[in-house]
């Protein structure tokens, strides 16, 4: 275990794929402030009625 060498350090979260002078997106460079989405061109809030999911109901015995 002495011997191994540490990687240095990468950013995975950072994309590789920018073309040369151009800048990854962030908040910094963004149209508006704040976290960008992660989904895509999603608009929230999203219409309840248009999710598959159903609230869980629990009948406590008595």
């Amino acid at each position: 275990m002495a011997n191994v060498q540490k990687k240095g350090y990468v950013d995975p979260g950072w994309p590789t794929d920018i073309p040369e002078g151009k800048h990854a997106v962030t908040e910094l460079v963004a149209h508006s402030a704040g976290a960008l989405s992660p989904y895509g061109d999603i608009e929230f809030p999203v219409d309840p009625s248009t999710l598959p999911y159903v609230h869980p109901y629990t009948r406590i015995n008595k």
